[in-house]
Order: structure tokens, then C-alpha cells, then sequence
């Protein structure tokens, strides 16, 4: 498939009147897009120290869904707009794609990607060129926002060959979201070997919303998996329930096993490869260059959450949050609660986040620190801007390319790579103009 390169002018860099204007043109009334059930972070030393805090007028100037909701304390949401310096390349290195959702590099520099109805895993080289599907991936249950999600690769990839993958197992009685591995064997064919499926969510519920499924290894080569809570009532009321994986975080080692740091394990109301709870559905995740874990998670109509996940710690969901059921009945007495945590960044109306990086690289230097996510109905690259854990600055960026974006990564040379939610999906390389 040839690449071809789309230069992003300084129209893409918009100060943030234009950004406004044109994410109004975009924003759908549903606020998701054409998948309205499914609206589909950083070192302290993310603003320098001789640059001052961004201040003026923020990105979003559309009115809240839940306007009666007022921030817990100042900068919690519509932080000021900050504009980035440095023009965009924007170059097209594969497409074709039937709604990827996610890319991992290999140590040799090419990339994989999952499709998610299909549930088919590619590998894709550099210069675009495709093979043919992977063979031997269990099957997915494909339906709405299901399929095959996250890949990564094994920190230990390069001597054993192993990568690990999120799904949605159909199952006896319905589904739920798993994690496998296996190692790959190259090849014209390529294909896996050694199947073995290290995590199952537990209850089996009959769902095709709201498993999450980003993987998130640490340094010390553990492995963070997100899961939502289903969507369904039945599935929703169990998020602050020890007793279920719905709208958790887990922690587990890379053979399936609990480590015995978890927070709740010894206790027999928990289930033990439980990190955090109270989450509704997170498709974003990563640490930051201190290895602490973040998280942008969907809320429902108004309320998407920046959080930083600590042990232990309890999100609310869904007795608290910022926004409204998609019909506009009120979901929260209150944005506050006894022993739950208030997110560090909160936007309504949403962007209806997935994917996210936490940049590190050298290519943009006035982008060290900053929290990178992709937006579907906002239809943009969400850009903040960190100072000791408070968001001070927001962007919107690539507008111009009239997509959902459903995942960014950053890669070994410090370029972002950019997967787009649609039946011809693309996967796109921002670098320096």
C-alpha cells in the first residue's frame, strides 16, 4: 500500500478560537459519534521551569452537559489553550485497516495492529507493507465493542518471543474480556504458538459494552489490565464491588499470577489482582517517566476522567462523576464522596477517549512530559500539558484529518503513531515538518 505524506500547515497549528470553531463543526450532538454507547499521563516536569503556566481562554467553549456540576477545585476542567510551536508532518504508512485498535512495536522496528470485529493481528513494517493475518489467535466475540483490542509485546520479547493481547472471549452464558499470550514465529505465515490465557474477567456477563482492555507493563515487568464495567445495570453496580473484576484495574505477573503486593490480597471480600476500583471504562492508559500509572477513562454524557491510579484507591464510579445518562437523567447526587478520589482532569462535554502516550522522545522537545490521547467524537489528538500533577493546558490537534482517533503511541524514534476508527483504518506517523 503506498504512503503517501499529508503536510499539516500552520492552519493545523490553530490558535484556539479556530480549534473551537472547529471542533464545534465536528462535535456530534450525541456526543459519540456513530458508536454512542461507546464514546467510540505525565512527569511533573511537563512545563519548564522558565516558561510560565499557560493562562487564557480554554480549547472547550461549548456549554456543559451538566452545567450544575462545578469543578472540585480550580484548573479540575477547560484548562487554558496552549498551541504547539513545532509544524506537523503528517505521513499515511498503512490504511486498510477494518477499525483497528491498537499498535505495538516489535524490537526489529515493525509495528503490530489489531483489528477489533475482525479480530485478525497484523504485522506492519515501517515502510507500510502488511502481512497476512496471524494465524492461530482464539476467536473474539466481534459484536459492537467487542472484538480484538490491546496488543503488546513481552518485556522479555527478545529472547522469548512473547505477546499479549486483549479480547472479548464469547463464553458459556455470554462473555468477558481476556488476556492471552503466546509466542509469535515469523514468517511468510506468521503465526503464534504456546497459547495460553493468563486472565478471564470474572463474572461471565452477557455484554457487548464497556470491557476495557488496555495492557500496561511496568518496569518490573508486571502487567496492569483495565476493565469496564460492562455498561448494563447489572454489570454497572458492581464496580465498587471487591467481589468482581467489572470497572477495575488489575495488576498480575506475566504468567497469570497475583503478585503479593496487590493491595487486596489476604482479604476473602476481594478478589486479589485487584489494583484500583470504581472505574467506568477505561481505553487509556500509561506511566509516566516516574512508572506511576495513568488512566483517561469514559464517563457517560459529560464527565471523561484524567486520573493518576494509585493502590488501593477507590474512583467512585457510579456514585460519583461529572456527567449524565445519554438521555440527560441524573446518574450522581454528588461529584464528591467519603474515601473516593476526585480525577485530576475532567472534560464536559467529552472528547470519548482511547489510546494514550505519555511523551518521552526527542523529536518534539516542548512535548516532554505531556499526556497524549486520542479523541473519537472530539475527532482530534487530545494534548495536555502537566505541572506538579495539575492539567494547566489543553490542545486539539490534527482536526484537519476528520477522524476518530483510536489510538497513539509513541515510537522507538520519537514519532507518534496514530491508528483511526474506521472501516478503511489508517495508521498514521506524526513527525516535525
Amino acid at each position: 500500500m503506498r504512503a503517501f505524506l499529508t503536510t499539516v500547515a500552520c492552519s493545523t497549528l490553530l490558535s484556539f478560537a479556530g480549534t473551537a470553531q472547529g471542533q464545534a463543526a465536528r462535535k456530534p450532538t450525541d456526543q459519540r459519534g456513530n458508536l454512542a454507547p461507546d464514546r467510540a499521563a505525565g512527569s511533573q516536569q511537563s512545563v519548564p521551569l522558565e516558561e510560565p503556566t499557560p493562562t487564557g481562554a480554554p480549547v472547550e467553549t461549548a456549554p456543559p452537559n451538566v452545567p450544575e456540576f462545578k469543578p472540585a477545585f480550580a484548573g479540575q476542567t477547560r484548562a487554558p489553550a496552549v498551541k504547539t510551536r513545532t509544524a506537523l508532518q503528517v505521513t499515511e504508512v498503512a490504511s486498510g485497516f477494518n477499525h483497528p485498535w491498537a499498535i505495538a512495536f516489535l524490537p526489529d522496528r515493525r509495528m503490530l495492529v489489531t483489528e477489533k470485529p475482525t479480530g485478525k493481528l497484523f504485522i506492519v513494517t515501517p515502510q507500510g507493507k502488511k502481512s497476512a493475518p496471524i494465524e492461530g489467535l482464539p476467536p473474539v466475540d466481534g459484536r459492537n465493542q467487542g472484538g480484538l483490542l490491546d496488543v503488546e509485546v513481552g518485556p522479555d520479547s527478545a529472547t522469548s518471543g512473547l505477546i499479549y493481547w486483549s479480547y472479548y472471549e464469547p463464553r458459556e452464558g455470554g462473555n468477558g474480556l481476556a488476556v492471552a499470550r503466546a509466542k509469535l514465529v515469523d514468517g511468510a505465515k506468521p503465526r503464534i504458538e504456546g497459547l495460553k490465557v493468563i486472565f478471564r474477567m470474572q463474572p461471565t456477563l452477557e455484554s457487548t459494552l464497556h470491557a476495557g482492555g488496555r495492557l500496561v507493563f511496568t518496569p518490573d515487568g508486571l502487567l496492569f489490565i483495565t476493565l469496564g464495567e460492562r455498561s448494563v445495570m447489572e454489570g454497572r453496580v458492581q464496580a465498587r464491588d471487591l467481589k468482581s473484576d467489572f470497572g477495575k484495574i488489575v495488576r498480575i505477573r506475566p504468567d497469570g499470577s497475583i503478585p503479593q503486593d496487590n493491595p487486596f490480597v489476604g482479604r476473602k471480600d476481594a478478589r486479589p489482582e485487584i489494583w484500583s476500583l470504581g472505574h467506568r471504562n477505561v481505553l487509556s492508559a500509561a506511566l509516566d517517566s516516574r512508572h506511576r500509572l495513568w488512566e483517561v477513562e469514559m464517563g457517560p454524557r459529560g464527565g471523561d476522567e484524567l486520573n493518576l491510579v494509585e493502590a488501593g484507591k477507590d474512583y467512585g464510579w457510579p456514585t460519583i462523576g461529572y456527567g449524565e445518562e445519554y438521555s440527560g437523567a441524573r446518574i450522581h447526587k454528588s461529584t464528591q464522596g467519603p474515601g473516593m478520589e476526585q480525577p485530576v482532569y475532567y472534560w464536559d462535554p467529552v472528547i470519548s477517549p482511547s489510546g494514550m502516550t505519555i511523551y518521552s522522545g526527542d523529536l518534539f522537545p516542548e512535548w516532554k512530559g505531556n499526556v497524549f490521547i486520542g479523541g473519537l467524537s472530539s475527532q482530534a489528538l487530545v494534548r495536555l500539558v502537566l505541572k506538579n500533577d495539575r492539567v494547566v493546558g489543553e490542545e486539539r490537534l490534527l482536526l484537519d484529518q476528520d477522524s476518530r482517533i483510536r489510538e497513539v503511541v509513541q515510537g522507538p524514534e520519537g514519532a507518534l503513531y496514530l491508528l483511526t476508527d474506521e472501516r478503511n483504518g489508517r495508521l498514521l506517523k506524526v513527525t516535525p515538518r
